[in-house]
């Protein structure tokens, strides 16, 4: 079959439950010993693996009538070298979504729900079986998109590392992180649980958790100054229960990161001290002692499909 498009099209997978337990205990035996053994039933995490794979190939069965396709494991992911013009497909949970698209540099990103009765899907606004009439739309360049803000991270020696929802900068431990921040044309040195920079996109997240616990303790409803937007041209950054000290205060904590504008932290950490995005942990920098970042938006942005035909 002529292929309907000469772009080339990515499917992102994920390695379901099941999978995570046989790389670990090596047989589907053992891991329905361990887990019947624990009281958890091994049939939901069935059902779920074979669920999932039944969607993946059915994909990749409409994605062969349409174009190129290759198939790429979520932790290939930060290797991989996506082209221009690639059309991008994550099959899985939101979090894989998030994950994919920091590394995109404007490709069109399809999330797709290979379990609506399991997962709601808040990036998965497609089943499996949308991308027959999906595909031509969007290679055609006729679907509605959603422009995502990055945020970005620079170290002084030219790492960078990006983010969707939200930038951790501390401890990998739950030690104190001490570091100094400089903001809005102060600076000061702290000792806290680490800073979080958040996006429009992830200010629902992470930051709202944050937000309610400061909410709850002053007995006060947590809000933000206006609604977050995924387009919005600023960031917010956090700083995670602050500790006063004689060489450390706890002034500079909560504030925005305009688009033109940076806050630059030094770490002061000996050890453990890291930066990662979107809770994936393993996804880091190594942030120690005289480290310094330049955390800002980032110079690209991601282009979320959203919905079908645009006009």
């Amino acid at each position: 079959m002529i292929p309907a498009t000469e772009n080339k099209i990515i499917l992102v997978t994920q390695k379901t439950r099941l999978e995570q337990l046989i790389r670990r205990y090596n047989t589907e035996g053992q891991v329905r010993f361990y887990l019947e053994h624990c009281g958890e039933d091994f049939s939901d995490y069935k059902k779920e693996h074979e669920n999932y794979i039944r969607s993946v190939n059915s994909a990749a069965e409409i994605i062969e009538d349409f174009g190129r396709v290759q198939l790429v494991d979520r932790d290939n992911v930060p290797r991989f070298i996506f082209g221009k013009k690639d059309i991008v497909i994550a099959i899985g949970r939101d979090g894989l979504v998030a994950n994919v698209l920091k590394y995109l540099d404007a490709q069109p990103l399809i999330g797709v729900n290979p379990d609506p009765d399991r997962w709601e899907g808040v990036l998965l606004p497609f089943k499996t079986s949308d991308l027959r009439k999906l595909l031509p739309e969007v290679a055609a360049g006729r679907c509605f998109s959603k422009k995502v803000t990055l945020a970005s991270a620079e170290l002084s020696d030219g790492q960078k590392i990006c983010a969707v929802n939200d930038l951790f900068i501390g401890q990998k431990t739950h030690t104190s992180a001490r570091y100094e921040i400089t903001a809005g044309g102060r600076s000061e040195r702290q000792s806290s649980c680490g800073i979080i920079i958040s996006t429009g996109l992830g200010a629902t997240g992470w930051l709202r958790s944050i937000l309610a616990g400061a909410a709850g303790i002053c007995g006060t409803k947590p809000s933000l100054p206006e609604p977050p937007r995924w387009d919005q041209n600023f960031l917010y950054y956090t700083v995670r229960e602050p500790f006063p000290t004689k060489g450390e205060g706890a002034d500079i904590v909560f504030g925005r990161i305009e688009k033109n504008s940076c806050i630059r932290i030094v770490s002061r950490m000996p050890e453990n001290g890291v930066i990662f995005s979107d809770g994936i942990e393993q996804d880091f920098l190594e942030f120690n002692s005289g480290a310094s970042a330049v955390v800002r938006i980032a110079d690209k942005t991601g282009n979320l499909i959203t919905s079908g035909r645009a006009g």
